[in-house]
This record gives C-alpha cells, structure tokens and sequence, in this order.
C-alpha cells in the first residue's frame, strides 16, 4: 500500500507476475523461469530474482527443491483463514484511519467507490473493489499493518476471481455506500461494523 514515485524494474515484474498469477494466467505449479522472464523485461537475471523472492514472500510463489520457483500452490480453504486475518486487521486499520483523513483521502475513496459500482466486467470490479479498500485504510498510516493487509488482499482477490467468474454480476456496492456514509460523519463505530459484516461475506 506505500505509494512510491521511483518504480524500479524489479517492482515491474513483481506487479507484472502477481496480477497474471491473481487473474489465473500462470496456473499452480506453473515454472517461473528466471531467464524468460528476464528476456521478457530486457534486463538482467538480478531484478528478476528479487521480484521472485517478493513474490515468495507474499504467498504467491514457492521455491522448490531442484524444481525451481513455481506459482505457489491454490487451495479454496485458504480463503477461511484469509477472511479470518482480514477480519482482525482491516478494521484496526480503519478505526485509526477515519479521524486522520483529509479532503484528499476522501476524494480518493469517492473515487474508488464510484468505479467499483461502475465496472462492467469482474477484473475491473476487483481491482477496484482492492482500490476502495485500500483507500479506507491507507490514512491510517501504519506501514507494518498495511503491507500484511495488502498480502492478504491479493491472496483474496486470487480466491475470488478463481470461484466467483460464473456468478459475478454488476451492481451498487451497498456496503460500501454505508462504509462512505460513515467516514464522512466520522462514526468509526459504524464504519468497523459496516467493514466486519462486508468482510464477513466475503468468499
């Protein structure tokens, strides 16, 4: 969830790969191969190696034992525990986010809401559902507590394009109307019940 200007050429292909193993283009188990994938970015074998090692580390690759770096494994009971640590986290985050908002946060999450009710297809709608919940917890300004809400977002957004693409259809995001009503009025005791029970129906 850090904003940062300077995007390196690791950064690039660790978000490259993580969005092509979240919407299912590299399927488990699927070879990770350094040296393709460094001719697939023009560079060099280093950066390439440092995006694994993230990618390791989120959950999303694995390194195995004389067979490589491979796209971690997907199982659909992952989701309990996902919701379950989402469930602890997110409404920490967004309790000590709302009195620390300004106009800019705000806007942000207008912003967010506004497309996520807009999307006319499921990749859309996930990345801007992410998009709204990161904007509601980012003021919080709690980089520890973010960066693990923000692995356990792209390992849900991994379950929920995997089981929901039969049954996602368009619509207006009532929760998320409420969770805005909320924060405008500052009631973080309404917002964090609004955010369980949204969460809670996840999956």
């Amino acid at each position: 969830m850090n904003i940062r200007s300077n995007i390196t050429i690791s950064d690039q292909i660790q978000q490259t790969l993580t969005d092509q193993i979240v919407r299912g283009e590299l399927a488990p188990d699927e070879k990770l191969r350094q040296d393709h994938i460094a001719k697939d970015f023009n560079t060099s074998h280093v950066p390439v190696r440092e995006a694994l090692l993230r990618l390791e580390a989120r959950g999303l690759a694995v390194s195995i034992p004389r067979r490589g770096v491979r796209v971690a494994p997907f199982h659909a009971s992952d989701i309990l525990e996902i919701k379950a640590m989402r469930l602890a986290l997110e409404p920490v985050a967004l309790r000590h986010a709302i009195p620390k908002m300004t106009a800019a946060d705000l806007a942000r999450i207008k912003t967010a809401q506004q497309a996520c009710d807009d999307a006319g297809d499921l990749l859309t709608w996930e990345q801007t559902n992410r998009q709204f919940h990161r904007a509601i917890l980012v003021p919080c300004m709690m980089p520890l507590l973010l960066s693990t809400i923000d692995k356990l977002q792209v390992l849900g957004a991994r379950h929920l394009l995997a089981t929901w693409r039969s049954t996602w259809e368009g619509r207006t995001d009532r929760d998320h109307s409420a969770i805005w009503t909320a924060i405008i009025r500052k009631d973080s005791d309404t917002a964090v019940s609004v955010l369980k029970k949204h969460l809670q129906r996840l999956g």
